[in-house]
């Protein structure tokens, strides 16, 4: 019963983030940098302090829009007219957006600038990283993507319905992981039948149906062929 109750609560959570994504215009451009600087750190040997440091950037500012976002409703549910006090509200909690979008372009500077002085096209194409860094910049990126196509389309959460299998696109994308990481085929092959297993699992249960898994295998398929093809370990 408190697990149902977790994830009920977790699927809240994402929907708020999504509402965020939906109507501000600020969130979309946050979640479109995200992915941009996520997807350029794979030409670059970050260490895992570096990461890190990344990741913390990214979820700060998000975190700041959606407070932002939150006071906005708040001020606008309480004040139907115009009023100083609202207004310096608002202002004080876009205030906090800027600081921490400025805290992320100085984490960059600080972990790209060196990195990017000695980078070449011949480096970039050579260029090797750890798995670790792979999977979870792949995870990011997916999870970026499934947010992204809900929201567009107006449809579910990531966690229930929508125009793609949030599922069933992590599933997919874990079982290409797998392949690449270990390069074993029992291994594939056995990762293949759980992803088989979540998808029927979302088509009997009516949350979704067989073209949005579909789209959904199909997405978790893609990014992490990109991903691990072109920027895996040799």
């Amino acid at each position: 019963m408190w697990l149902l109750k977790t994830i009920d609560s977790f699927n809240h959570a994402i929907a708020g983030l999504i509402h965020s994504f939906r109507t501000q215009l600020n969130m979309q451009i946050h979640f479109l940098a995200a992915a941009l600087v996520l997807g350029f750190s794979l030409f670059f040997d970050l260490s895992r302090v570096e990461l890190a440091l990344v990741i913390i950037s990214i979820s700060f500012v998000i975190f700041a829009e959606l407070l932002n976002t939150a006071v906005e409703v708040i001020i606008d549910i309480i004040s139907q007219e115009y009023t100083i006090k609202a207004r310096i509200a608002k202002n004080i909690s876009a205030a906090a957006v800027v600081i921490a979008a400025g805290n992320a372009l100085f984490i960059a500077y600080l972990v790209f600038f060196n990195k990017f002085k000695d980078v070449s096209a011949a480096t970039i194409l050579t260029i090797r990283h750890e798995p670790l860094h792979l999977a979870f910049i792949n995870i990011m990126i997916i999870f970026i993507l499934v947010v992204a196509l809900k929201s567009i389309f107006i449809s579910g959460t990531p966690l229930r319905g929508g125009v793609v299998s949030g599922h069933t696109a992590l599933a997919a994308s874990a079982s290409l992981i797998i392949l690449f990481l270990t390069g074993n085929l029992i291994a594939f092959s056995l990762s293949l039948v759980l992803l088989f297993l979540i998808a029927q699992s979302r088509l009997e249960s009516g949350t979704h149906t067989f073209k949005e898994i579909f789209f959904g295998a199909l997405l978790g398929f893609i990014t992490t062929v990109i991903i691990f093809y072109f920027f895996r370990l040799r």
